[in-house]
């Protein structure tokens, strides 16, 4: 299995259901920020709506450090809306929803279940420039933290702009990093 870290996002079109419309959705939407796109099994479900909820607890934050947040699923932006409209978690979510009912989003990240037509839980943090620098996939039993995912994004913006450093475990803004060196070899 090759890695997608470093790869450029692929191109797709998909319409999302955002803020009460349905707006199209391309890889261009996401290139010139950082994004995080999150990918879930199913609308409906059990798990999908505990991360999505987090996520739009934390969306605020995300948008404070110039980050963008899609959800996609195989479902439609139909059956997102109806989601929405159902569900009391899932109307606090103002970030956009891509339905990729062809699934063709879900493969470009390698994260499609094919037998079922449902993706992994899987998360990935892009760059502005459209670099996957983040990859994370979950087993659809394991839900996922944005307190978590906050940390990781903040570790990359600041490894993408502090050339010649690296974010130890557990960084977070505000504490040392390293500067990766033939002195530091077997000291930590």
């Amino acid at each position: 299995m090759s890695s997608i870290i470093n790869t450029k996002i692929k191109p797709f079109k998909a319409t999302a259901f955002h803020q009460g419309k349905f707006v199209p959705v391309t890889e261009q939407d996401i290139l010139g920020k950082w994004a995080v796109v999150c990918f879930y099994p199913a609308d409906f479900t059990f798990v999908c709506p505990t991360e999505l909820g987090d996520l739009a607890d934390f969306y605020a934050k995300f948008q404070e450090i110039g980050v963008e947040v899609y959800s996609v699923s195989t479902d439609t932006h139909f059956t997102h809306k109806a989601w929405h409209d159902a569900s009391e978690t899932i109307k606090k979510i103002n970030y956009p929803m891509i339905g990729d009912p062809t699934g063709t989003i879900t493969r470009n990240f390698g994260v499609m279940i094919e037998e079922d037509g449902l993706a992994l839980r899987g998360t990935f943090v892009i760059n502005p420039e459209g670099e996957i620098k983040v990859a994370e996939i979950h087993d659809l039993g394991i839900g996922r933290s944005a307190a978590e995912l906050f940390r990781k994004v903040q570790a990359a913006q600041y490894v993408a702009n502090h050339d010649g450093e690296v974010c130890p475990a557990k960084w977070t803004p505000g504490e040392a990093t390293l500067a990766p060196s033939l002195d530091l070899v077997g000291k930590i």
